[in-house]
């Protein structure tokens, strides 16, 4: 298991556990990234990634990243 930060670009991944306190896992899960999911990483800019989930095209911070775990 590694965080999404670590995923290669353009490759699918399954999302294994979404770490962080409840209102981040809640934020999310809203935003689509549920365990046994899919997500893959579009690209990364400054740390940030934009990843497509569920198919739409998310924005996500370096932080909110590593809390994510495939």
């Amino acid at each position: 298991m590694m965080p999404l930060t670590l995923a290669n670009i353009g490759e699918e991944n399954i999302i294994k556990k979404i770490g962080g306190k409840k209102e981040v896992k809640k934020h999310l899960e809203n935003l689509g990234f549920v365990a046994g999911g899919g997500v893959t990483v579009i690209t990364t800019l400054g740390g940030n990634v934009i990843v497509n989930v569920k198919e739409a095209r998310v924005a996500v911070s370096k932080e909110m990243a590593m809390k994510i775990m495939i």
